[in-house]
């Protein structure tokens, strides 16, 4: 159990995801049975459409046109059955993120839910390629009434930038992942925050086929990390870290 105090305005989270599964049958017009046993196997039918479809040239394609509604399974099965993991991690949102948001790769929309929740977040920007993970988020934010505060797209504007920037799970679905770190870092105004997590890892038993897991490419991560940001502790026990910026005086 977290010891760690929940802000009020994050309460829905622990009480039912922020209303995810009855979001989840609203959206699929699914019964709660077949929901449940939906979940049961989501991470190896994902990991299944991962060996047989899955390769590194076409990895947008794959995640944009061939996961279906398999995606969307495996991430609410996740997020329902690690609350504590993911509940600290929305408190270290509320403890950093400000202003205007980026959340980029966005799933399932629990994160984007929780900084349009944020009294210090003026906006938030959900960015996924998935198509119905972005209809499924545009029906979350109209059932809680968050239009104003959040905007989904699937196609980000390259010119524009954030105060903050979240990236959750994602890093090791990217073919290239010290790109989209130079990317964040020319988005982010001065001063701003980045906060992501990685998973670079097939897992134990290569129920994710998909997650990158080259060295040279890892470390090249690791080495772009590094030279262009700096890290910011907080308190949590979570693998997610807070990141500023790092400006060169030349």
């Amino acid at each position: 159990m977290s010891t760690f105090p929940i802000v009020p305005y994050l309460n829905g989270y622990w009480q039912d995801a922020f209303n995810l599964k009855q979001h989840l049958q609203q959206f699929l017009e699914i019964e709660p049975e077949r929901l449940d046993l939906k979940f049961a196997t989501a991470v190896e039918d994902l990991a299944e459409i991962g060996r047989r479809d899955f390769n590194w040239e076409d990895a947008s394609e794959f995640y944009r046109d061939r996961v279906g509604e398999a995606y969307l399974f495996e991430l609410a099965a996740w997020h329902l059955s690690s609350t504590d993991y993911i509940g600290d991690t929305l408190k270290l949102i509320a403890d950093r993120a400000q202003g205007r948001v980026l959340d980029f790769g966005g799933g399932i929309g629990t994160h984007a839910i929780a900084l349009g929740l944020c009294p210090a977040v003026t906006h938030v920007t959900y960015c996924d390629i998935n198509p119905i993970n972005y209809n499924f988020v545009q029906h979350r934010v109209r059932q809680l009434g968050l239009e104003s505060k959040i905007t989904c797209c699937m196609e980000l504007d390259p010119t524009e930038t954030f105060d903050t920037i979240t990236c959750f799970d994602v890093m090791e679905h990217l073919p290239e992942p010290s790109q989209q770190l130079l990317h964040f870092h020319k988005m982010l105004k001065t001063e701003g925050k980045m906060i992501t997590n990685w998973y670079f890892s097939k897992g134990a038993s290569q129920e994710f086929p998909f997650h990158l897991d080259d060295p040279k490419i890892i470390e090249r991560f690791f080495r772009t990390l590094q030279t262009n940001f700096i890290e910011i502790f907080h308190p949590y026990f979570i693998t997610t870290r807070c990141y500023q910026a790092m400006i060169i005086d030349l």
